[in-house]
């Protein structure tokens, strides 16, 4: 188990937005009109005045493992001038005795829940989050599941996002995860972008064990005692860095 471009301004009023987000378990249908369009240039890419531009990462981590990459990523983003990150944490959906009977530590009580509204706040977003099966844990689709507003009103369309993850072992899906987690950007229009080969020698390293992908920083968890080496921490910190140099080329365009 593993542990933004700029455009013309419109004139038209921004619609607001809902402070609560939409769950998937109690949302009413939406219903659609044939005539009913979106000027995306009242949602996220109308361009905002403000001191500095903002990057959130938002994760879900149980055992730690993932949290310490985000942490690490903070610093890379913060490392680049007129860009700051905002660690957030989305919601737990397991009972305090299930997380009790998987021995999972307690949550660092400094980084606050996000929830789905806040997102538009954003100039750019990493999300991280272990794998489950291939696939993104239950605890980051329900949060996204919970975005259906957003999605609706395109909200987040044309925001930049990447992806960092954690898994158990080389075979848990790293780049499987980070493929089965576009789908997600893609319905709220939003820009994927991946690290690619940026890291440079650090993304040959064999003579470790070394998580992380072209998708994004990732890092191996194993029964979930080990901890993250200084590769991988180092890509997550670059990944930071370059998301922020990517957040702040599409601002000044």
């Amino acid at each position: 188990m593993g542990k933004g471009g700029g455009c013309v301004p419109s004139k038209k009023k921004q619609p607001p937005v809902s402070d609560d987000p939409v769950s998937s378990r109690e949302a009413a249908p939406i219903p659609v009109h044939d005539d009913e369009t979106i000027d995306v240039a009242t949602t996220s890419l109308e361009p905002r005045i403000q001191s500095k531009l903002k990057i959130f990462i938002v994760f879900y981590s149980m055992y730690g493992h993932v949290e310490g990459l985000a942490k690490r990523m903070k610093k890379g983003v913060d490392g680049v001038e007129g860009v700051e990150a905002f660690l957030y944490r989305v919601a737990e959906t397991l009972s305090d005795d299930v997380l009790m009977k998987m021995k999972a530590p307690g949550k660092d009580v400094g980084i606050p829940e996000i929830t789905a509204a806040e997102l538009v706040n954003a100039d750019g977003v990493l999300f991280g989050f272990p794998t489950r099966y291939g696939c993104m844990a239950a605890q980051m689709k329900s949060f996204f599941d919970s975005t259906g507003q957003l999605w609706k009103e395109q909200k987040l369309a044309g925001k930049p996002a990447g992806f960092f993850v954690s898994t158990g072992t080389q075979g848990g899906g790293q780049e499987t995860t980070a493929w089965t987690a576009i789908t997600q950007l893609t319905h709220h229009g939003m820009l994927f972008v991946p690290v690619g080969y940026t890291f440079g020698a650090g993304m040959f390293k064999m003579d470790t064990v070394r998580g992380g992908s072209p998708y994004g920083a990732g890092v191996y968890a194993g029964d979930g005692s080990r901890e993250a080496n200084e590769t991988e921490l180092a890509l997550a910190e670059h990944q930071g860095k370059y998301m922020a140099t990517i957040v702040k080329r599409l601002a000044q365009t």
